[in-house]
């Protein structure tokens, strides 16, 4: 009956971003690579901090094959996407955005200097083990950056002498046209004293239909996605050594690289289109992560990693995409690496007194520059040709480094009361900073910055299976260089000085494990966001462009409640809800909306054992309306509010041997997320899963 649990229920709001160990050995998560919660009393199951775990069962069950589809499973979070010609799909943990959300796998972080704008389609789920989000409360142990939460992907590791699996799975549109292909396949082995292990993933988009619902327009005439292809893959490669019962020590690599289209603005006139293009969007990750225990009290966890991006955008003159003559044509390229480690100290100090230190240091390095087709190097455009380079910008580089100093105290009170208290100060040195315009170089002044954080919690465990939590977190999050410095093709001036903005994130919650399949959990949550970055529109020496300012100030408040419900041996129901609202004080910004985030989402599912292998899942999902705004900023509405059911049918043909097939928006719903960008109609898949 545990599969069953793993499969099919939603992980609870108060189930935190970590897996306890017996589980982890069970599902073979790589427990170096989660993230902090507080040490609880020997024999007593890790705390809650308010977050939510995703596991790989429950991705794979509910056919969520890319991150962003894979967090809107859990509570308080949703996701949505960019639209126009950026085409990135993004996540918002309790209105927080990408910026404020830091992303890590096994605990490094995934950071894209320049603007770290994030699609978290790149990030294939077959291969994760689990999706850790905390929310509101970031242990300061974790680094810089959580403001309004973080999300982490697990690795797996073998748990076996001997293991493989592998699956393949094939996309159809509502009218059976292929849409696509996903194929993925792990191996490993387990020695007394360490491991090995291999995976890859490769999915494979022609593109996705829209619903049958749709209306044409001039750019969209209906049927497949025009401009909706991707491609993704990725490989991880694992090795460990275990000495002991109580040490691990492991190197990993990974790398994943992506490519794809963006579908254009269906709203949109033909002539204010962006035709872009993305031919490789590639992350590269060699980290070493390694646990150590010093005597029976104390244990010593480093992290060192080195992280390479590589991202390519093109921009053509015309919507075929086979022209490029005018000077909206070009060429972009951001080529970056970061180095950086980081080191953990803890100490029982006592049988009631937990001590934990941590130090992070980073650097980031970021070079770009750009092939232009419609400007030669004296600034005009005599001599230049269609579909040939007409000029080239120097390398253009930034160098920043960002450092961090952690403490974190745990007071077990009790064997049912814990207290903690973190604090941590961080700061960023910006040593180089370039751009390169009107064929010079541009070297901006070099501030730095700092930042105090703090955060506190209580947790009593008043019966065995039930908990009441309650705490607070002040986090900041630094700004990117794009905020600081991109003049955003000549509409925007820099702010070298721009601050650090910062929300206290209050929350508290219940939740209660009342019987072996069945659970229950509440959470009410407020955050109170002050400096927000927003940008504004000013007049600088005579011309009016815009400028990145800490202006913004803010409250976001809301309520979670999960339930999995295990009604007898062969029916499990349950499902989640979240009710959220945002208010965000400008007044540099006429009629401003926060937008991206639904006031009220959810989920319900059950599952019915029908017979001996055979199993059934629907689901129905649902969201209200969010705000969105118009391309050229100057309207916001309210759009994308969905019902959207879905359904699996799993058979377990033999020991070894599953097959599935499922169907994603079953009523065919035409549905928008952002302004002029609608979503997939109905799509079914079929896949085969075999494990060893």
């Amino acid at each position: 009956m545990r599969t069953k649990l793993e499969t099919l229920a939603i992980v609870a709001t108060a189930a935190v971003g970590t897996i306890g160990s017996a589980a982890a050995e069970d599902t073979g998560v790589f427990t170096l690579g989660e993230l902090h919660v507080i040490a609880a009393p020997t024999g007593q199951e890790t705390d809650p901090l308010g977050g939510s775990t995703v596991t790989g069962k429950q991705m794979e069950t509910f056919a969520t094959d890319t991150l962003d589809q894979a967090v809107n499973l859990a509570p308080g979070v949703s996701s949505s996407n960019s639209g126009g010609s950026r085409n990135e799909q993004l996540i918002y943990v309790r209105g927080f955005d990408r910026f404020q959300v830091p992303l890590t796998i096994d605990g490094v972080r995934i950071y894209l200097p320049a603007d770290n704008r994030m699609d978290f389609a790149r990030f294939l789920t077959p291969d994760v083990a689990a999706v850790q989000i905390a929310k509101g409360y970031v242990s300061v142990l974790d680094g810089p950056g959580g403001m309004g939460g973080a999300i982490n992907l697990v690795s797996y590791k073998p748990v076996k002498a001997w293991e493989a699996e592998g699956r393949s799975q094939i996309e159809l549109g509502r009218n059976g046209s292929y849409e696509g292909n996903l194929e993925y396949a792990r191996v490993g082995m387990r020695r007394d004293q360490g491991y090995l292990q291999a995976s890859g993933t490769y999915r494979n988009m022609r593109g996705w239909m829209l619903s049958s619902f749709f209306t044409p327009t001039p750019v969209e005439d209906g049927g497949f996605r025009d401009h909706s292809s991707s491609e993704d893959w990725s490989v991880n490669l694992k090795a460990g050594w275990t000495p002991n019962a109580t040490d691990e020590y492991s190197i990993n690599f990974i790398k994943q690289s992506g490519s794809k289209e963006a579908p254009y603005n269906v709203f949109d006139p033909v002539a204010t289109q962006r035709y872009w293009t993305w031919p490789y969007w590639d992350i590269q990750n060699l980290y070493w992560a390694s646990k150590t225990a010093l005597g029976d009290r104390a244990y010593l966890k480093t992290r060192l990693y080195y992280n390479t991006f590589e991202n390519g955008l093109t921009s053509y003159d015309n919507a075929d995409q086979t022209i490029q003559s005018k000077k909206k044509a070009f060429r972009s390229y951001y080529d970056d690496y970061a180095v950086g480690g980081s080191a953990e100290l803890g100490i029982d100090v006592t049988t009631f007194d937990t001590v934990r230190a941590a130090f992070h240091y980073r650097r980031d390095d970021h070079s770009e520059w750009q092939d232009l087709y419609g400007v030669n190097p004296s600034g005009g455009s005599s001599g230049c040709k269609a579909n040939i380079v007409c000029s080239t910008e120097p390398t253009q580089t930034s160098i920043e480094d960002t450092y961090s100093a952690a403490l974190e105290n745990t007071v077990h009170v009790g064997p049912s009361l814990d207290l903690v208290q973190g604090f941590s100060y961080d700061w960023r040195h910006l040593s180089q900073a370039e751009d390169y315009a009107s064929s010079a170089y541009v070297h901006y002044p070099l501030e730095d910055g700092d930042a105090f954080n703090y955060q506190g919690a209580v947790i009593w465990r008043y019966t065995e299976t039930a908990k009441l939590f309650a705490n607070i977190s002040a986090r900041t999050r630094f700004p990117t260089l794009f905020e600081r410095f991109s003049s955003r093709f000549g509409g925007a001036t820099s702010n070298p000085g721009l601050e650090a903005e910062r929300a206290i994130n209050y929350q508290a919650g219940w939740t209660d494990r009342y019987a072996p399949r069945s659970q229950v959990s509440v959470t009410a949550f407020y955050s109170d966001v002050t400096n927000m970055i927003q940008s504004v529109p000013i007049v600088y020496q005579g011309e009016a462009t815009t400028q990145f300012q800490n202006v913004g100030d803010g409250y976001f408040y809301g309520v979670e409640s999960s339930i999995d419900h295990a009604v007898n041996d062969v029916l499990m129901v349950g499902g989640n809800i979240t009710f959220i609202h945002r208010e965000i004080t400008d007044p540099s910004i006429a009629g401003y909306k926060p937008s991206g985030v639904p006031d009220v989402k959810g989920l319900v599912y059950a599952t019915w054992t029908v017979f001996d292998g055979f199993e059934l899942t629907p689901s129905l999902e649902f969201a209200s309306d969010r705000w969105t705004v118009t391309t050229d900023g100057s309207e916001y509405y309210k759009t994308g509010s969905y019902l959207l059911g879905g359904i699996r049918a799993e058979y377990r043909v033999n020991t070894f041997t599953t097959a599935a097939v499922g169907v994603r928006n079953l009523f065919d719903q035409n549905y928008y997320l952002t302004d002029g960008s609608p979503e997939a109609g109905r799509s079914v898949y079929a896949s085969l899963k075999a494990t060893f």
